[in-house]
């Protein structure tokens, strides 16, 4: 694996040839997702500025093109009118200024009088590496070109460590104000939601408080990427808490999790309804951000980051890593939240296979599985005798479904643990699997639960088995990502 220095990291992008060669290399890789947004170069991680404008799906992502590693990041941009069909159309934030000189890093976007408005942390460090963290804003023209505001909105809070980012905008139409969540952490190490508000969109931004989350001051150590959707007369939190283990998570410390319950602006409080559940229960799954913006306001969309901070995966050594998941709609039902993909992935279906485990299974496409009640075993990417795979348990009687990523050729992470137990509330009775090229996303009852993980067949990994009462159904899906070297 490469060592990367400090400098080679935070390198400035000058001029696209820089990573032409590099490009054409990692574009002919065996594990170029199909139909999932992917980084054209180098390193993607958290989704940004996710928002439907003028009769268009903006999406960001954090972008470093050197390589697999997290170094200096800019905000790459794609864009899409059904959500599935994505066309690359290159750096929307770049790190340009005093105040983002090592990183422009995450944040949401706004539309507001027919103007898109991006809100990102940037992130400065002093000749001794010292980090100061300030909250910035920049307008982006029609087509697609960012002007900064000349100041950051505001800057740190001195009662909190450097840990202060990703900027999460929303307007309150009952008190006309507008609010920003930030993630942030205390100084005695605690995960934290600060909020400032303003009369005005883009000045006035004064400090209101600290969230108060009931029953959650002590979970955590750094809340990144808050998102906030009101959903079925319910409001929605969304975070990702850092630096803590939660039980059946293995030796994970980075979650992405949700409450649903109330937000009072008064008081600043958040009380949940319910408990806290992970958003998905799959190894790779970060930074999850609800798209603004969104005209149903009966349902909610929501993408994240397939992968986890710190974790290294095999395209590593192909100097490429990361994608986002399948966009998701949500709803509520019975105190939980339901997420299935967006209704035009069915768009994608091309041939309907014959069931024969004997064929190979497509490294691009869709199963559907009815089950009737009874344990099953579905794995997927086995050998030719059936031997190794990615394992799908079963088990009816204590309803829990268990994932074992072990016994493929390609291993990785081990150190955080290859099988995840993930506990359903009803019988599972039915399971959708999206395949992309390096990446499984199973949709569990019509997504009472999701689980996520990346995942790299070697060439003998190409058959499924199946035991069990489940009646399968497999459709290859066409490409959808337009790859094109955009920068």
């Amino acid at each position: 694996m490469k060592e990367w220095t400090l400098a080679e990291r935070y390198r400035v992008l000058e001029d696209k040839s820089q990573i032409e060669e590099l490009y054409s290399r990692i574009s002919r890789s065996d594990y170029r997702q199909a139909y999932h947004v992917q980084p054209i170069t180098g390193l993607s991680s958290d989704p940004n500025g996710f928002i439907y404008h003028k009769g268009q799906w903006h999406l960001f992502y954090q972008w470093c093109p050197w390589g697999a590693v997290h170094g200096l990041k800019y905000w790459y941009h794609v864009l899409s009118k059904d959500l599935i069909h994505w066309e690359n159309k290159g750096i929307g934030l770049a790190p340009d200024t005093f105040y983002d000189n090592k990183g422009v890093h995450s944040g949401s976007g706004f539309s507001y009088d027919s103007t898109l408005y991006l809100f990102y942390t940037g992130n400065h460090r002093d000749e001794n590496w010292v980090r100061t963290p300030y909250t910035c804003a920049a307008k982006l023209s029609d087509s697609g070109q960012a002007s900064k505001l000349p100041r950051p909105l505001f800057g740190p809070h001195p009662d909190y460590t450097e840990h202060q980012r990703d900027p999460k905008v929303v307007y309150h139409e009952e008190k006309q104000r507008y609010y920003i969540l930030l993630g942030a952490q205390s100084k005695e190490g605690k995960g934290k939601i600060l909020i400032y508000t303003s009369k005005q969109l883009l000045a006035g931004w004064t400090f209101a408080g600290e969230l108060k989350v009931p029953g959650y001051e002590d979970f955590g150590g750094m809340w990144e990427c808050p998102s906030i959707a009101h959903l079925g007369g319910s409001d929605v939190l969304v975070f990702s808490p850092q630096y803590t283990k939660i039980p059946g998570r293995n030796a994970n410390t980075n979650h992405t999790v949700y409450l649903i319950g109330r937000m009072d602006y008064d008081s600043l409080t958040f009380t949940a309804e319910g408990p806290c559940r992970c958003l998905d229960y799959g190894f790779d799954f970060y930074a999850a951000q609800f798209a603004a913006n969104v005209q149903d306001k009966n349902k909610a969309v929501l993408t994240a980051w397939i992968g986890l901070p710190d974790n290294h995966y095999p395209t590593e050594e192909e100097e490429w890593e990361g994608s986002l998941c399948l966009p998701r709609e949500l709803k509520i039902r019975n105190g939980r939240l339901l997420q299935q993909p967006v209704e035009q992935v069915k768009e994608l279906r091309q041939e309907k296979l014959q069931i024969n485990q004997q064929q190979n299974l497509p490294r691009v496409c869709e199963l559907e599985a009815v089950n009737k009640g009874t344990d099953f075993r579905l794995s997927l990417f086995t050998k030719s005798d059936g031997s190794g795979g990615l394992e799908i348990h079963y088990d009816a009687k204590s309803n829990l479904c268990h994932i074992d990523r072990s016994q493929m050729d390609q291993r990785f992470n081990q150190e955080l643990g290859e099988e995840l137990t993930l506990p359903l509330e009803t019988p599972l009775t039915y399971l959708s699997v999206f395949i992309d090229r390096c990446s499984v996303e199973l949709f569990f009852n019509q997504g009472e639960a999701t689980f996520t993980t990346h995942l790299y067949p070697t060439s003998q990994e190409s058959f499924y088995t199946v035991s069990g009462e489940l009646d399968l159904e497999i459709w290859t899906l066409k490409k959808a990502v337009k790859d094109s070297f955009i920068v």
